[in-house]
Formats: structure tokens, sequence, C-alpha cells
């Protein structure tokens, strides 16, 4: 098991991390969180080589992808850096790259009846005006889950405030500050039901945010 105690705040610069190896030749990952070596519960950086290409299968408690590098493929069409999507149990896919790719890849952690394939073009989708100069570009909901792109202008700063059921959260571009430390773009952040922060940014910065889909106890 990898970071799978939810009470605890978890802060991990990608940048540092070493490649590992996955079961299929052309596969790195980095991995964020895992409750076992190759099933349950995980959130990882997956590396695809040219060329490289994974056996099918399916997902139980599904599969979401943000597309960070590349172009990454499968039966159902080729999904370049910038593509959101989710796949709920019972989607079976292979997925390859022709080119190579990179994405953020979270595995069995939809809420039970959470059944809805999502594919945004985040490149393309609407922003919408958030507090202040935030601007939010919403991607699911469902139950307590949130999940959106935030992007600040420079300068930025938001209120402090608490993360009921927790917040997750992945610097795509700029660097993402709080009163506990720096985060540039590659990091990933995990902070327990009830964490608080006071954050801002002093660059233009993108984030991938998650809120209220951590456990409360």
């Amino acid at each position: 098991m990898l970071n799978m105690d939810f009470s605890k705040q978890i802060v991990i610069d990608t940048n540092r991390q070493d490649w590992v190896d996955s079961p299929m030749p052309g596969v790195n990952r980095k991995p964020l969180a895992r409750e076992e070596k190759e099933r349950g519960h995980a959130t990882s950086i997956v590396r695809y080589e040219p060329g490289a290409s994974f056996s099918s299968h399916d997902h139980p408690l599904g599969e979401e992808i943000l597309v960070l590098e590349g172009i990454f493929s499968d039966e159902t069409g080729d999904y370049p850096a910038g593509t959101y999507f989710r796949n709920p149990e019972g989607f079976r896919h292979a997925p390859f790259s022709k080119d190579g790719c990179v994405i953020f890849v979270k595995l069995h952690q939809f809420q039970t009846g959470d059944n809805s394939r999502i594919c945004i073009d985040t490149k393309t989708a609407t922003w919408q005006k958030g507090i202040g100069g935030l601007m939010v570009m919403p991607l699911h909901e469902y139950g307590s889950e949130s999940v959106a792109l935030v992007k600040w202008p420079a300068n930025e700063r938001f209120q402090p405030h608490t993360h009921f059921a927790g917040e997750e959260i992945y610097v795509i571009s700029g660097e993402f500050i709080d009163e506990h430390g720096r985060y540039p773009a590659g990091s990933w952040i995990r902070s327990p039901h009830m964490s608080q922060h006071d954050p801002r940014v002093e660059q233009e910065t993108i984030i991938l945010v998650k809120v209220g889909h951590l456990p409360v106890e």
C-alpha cells in the first residue's frame, strides 16, 4: 500500500519521482497512491512510449484520466493533451499511444452509482467566472464529489477555507502556493477531511481540483 491513509495530507512533486515499469513494455508509472500492486484504488502519472500499448481491460469502480502530453488512444478514438475523461465500471478498452503520451490517471475511485462516461476537450470547453478573478471549468459532479479546472490569474488570492470530505489538486501549470508550501507544475496534493488553507498564486496557474470525495471519519 502507498499513501492510503486519507487522514494525512500528502504532497508529491512528481518531477522528482523516478519512472517505474508497469507490466506492459513501454508503459511506465509514477505512483502517487496505491492500494495493491495491480488492482484497487490507484492514482498515478503514466507514460506511454511511442508505439506502446496496454492489453484490453476493464475498470472496477471506474477510471478518470487527464491527458497531460501527447495523444492517448483506444478503440473509441484519439485524445490529445487537455482531454479529460471518465470511463465507468463496465467500460473495457485496450489503450495505446502512437507517438507517446503522459496521463494523470485515477482508478477504482468512482462513487457507487456514478456510471456516466464523460469526455471533455478542455482546450475548447468554456471557462466560467468564479470567485474573485478565478475562472472555473466544471468537469464532473456526482453526489458530494466535484471536479473542475481552475485558472488563477497572477497574484490572485482565494479566501481561507476548509475542505469537507477533502480536496485533491494536481498543478498543471504555474505554481500554487499556500501557508504550508509552494507547489510547482507537476505537484499532487491530497488534503484530508476538514483540512484548511489560504491559497494564492504569484503567476498564472491552472490546477485540476477534486473536492468532496475523501472519507469523513
